[in-house]
């Protein structure tokens, strides 16, 4: 006996079919955070959301996610990376008091800068895969030397960055800031080619498990360095960045970037045990905690609350990792009219 479907049955079951998806897994938290976060925002401080505090918070925000893709790289590889504030501020110094003491141009002073953030991630990188030292302790005597070279250099007084690359950082392409631009587009380039290349499928596999990965006939190692090295690139490209932006900066202008980054890759989903991270999930993290600061200073917050809204935060996004959210979304979604 065969079962004829009705065309309306198929209609209803082909409209089911095309329902919109919510994210699900891990990376759904910061997704709902963030909405709930845009949602409140003018209501706990009106105009945090209007023109220009959008622009005032964006830039930042790029930054941002520019820092947190870079120590979300060494993060999937179940490391560890606390020299972004050295990266960061050699990098600054590199186009803020290099061209006027060795009289390089701009362009090759920025080039300069984004090799050092490589050659300091690879050496990080070879120290924590080649020789088994902790990256913890690597990466934090690697900061400390590399916060040493910008004091010698800068005799610690600030320079001033060029007009060409200062032009470039403020300026915005049909109202969008060209540093989120850059952001996107980094973010866009490693989703892809962690879901969609076989680099990139490899990459998150020797995160996941180093063992089988070498079973495989992987070179695990290379991808293990390779992490630390672009994360140093990204650290430094965060760097020299924000010193076009703030045109004359302070001289350690990545202290506040080493938690923070590593903030925006915990409440992105990311695994610290490495295998399992999404970019898309850390920038938007990176959107979150920029547009959490904003409106926790523009209600007239201290530093200090700032710092403990951060921690709640965290912990929320910790706990709610571990709660069944994925489930409760799906028959919420269920649940609606059709």
């Amino acid at each position: 006996m065969s079962l004829d479907v009705s065309e309306p049955d198929q209609q209803s079951r082909q409209v089911r079919g095309a329902r919109v998806r919510l994210p699900r897994g891990p990376f759904t938290p910061v997704w709902v955070m963030t909405g709930l976060l845009l949602a409140a925002s003018p209501l706990i401080a009106p105009g945090s959301l209007s023109g220009s505090a959008l622009n005032s918070m964006l830039p930042f925000a790029a930054i941002l996610a520019i820092a947190a893709l870079g120590q979300a790289f060494v993060v999937s590889q179940g490391g560890i990376d606390l020299s972004v504030p050295g990266a960061m501020a050699l990098a600054a110094v590199f186009v803020t008091k290099v061209p006027e003491l060795a009289g390089i141009p701009a362009p090759v002073a920025v080039g300069l800068g984004l090799l050092v953030g490589a050659a300091g991630g690879l050496v990080t990188g070879i120290a924590v895969v080649r020789f088994g030292i902790a990256a913890f302790v690597v990466t934090l005597a690697m900061n400390a030397i590399l916060i040493g070279v910008v004091l010698q250099v800068s005799k610690g007084f600030p320079g001033s960055a060029g007009p060409g690359l200062s032009g470039f950082a403020t300026d915005s392409v049909w109202l969008v800031p060209n540093l989120l631009i850059i952001a996107v587009v980094l973010v866009a380039t490693a989703q892809w080619l962690r879901r969609r290349s076989v680099l990139g499928r490899r990459f998150m596999a020797v995160g996941a498990n180093p063992a089988a990965a070498r079973l495989l006939g992987i070179r695990t190692a290379a991808y293990q360095v390779s992490a630390y090295t672009v994360a140093g690139v990204l650290y430094a490209a965060a760097g020299l960045l924000l010193a076009g932006y703030l045109r004359t900066p302070d001289i350690l202008l990545g202290n506040t970037y080493q938690l923070s980054s590593i903030a925006a890759v915990v409440l992105g989903g990311s695994v610290l045990s490495g295998g399992l991270s999404n970019a898309l999930a850390t920038g938007v993290a990176a959107l979150f905690l920029t547009q959490l600061n904003q409106v926790v200073l523009a209600a007239g917050a201290t530093t200090s609350i700032q710092l403990l809204v951060q921690a709640c935060v965290l912990a929320v996004a910790v706990v709610l990792r571990r709660l069944p959210l994925t489930g409760v979304l799906r028959r919420l979604d269920r649940t609606k009219p059709r």
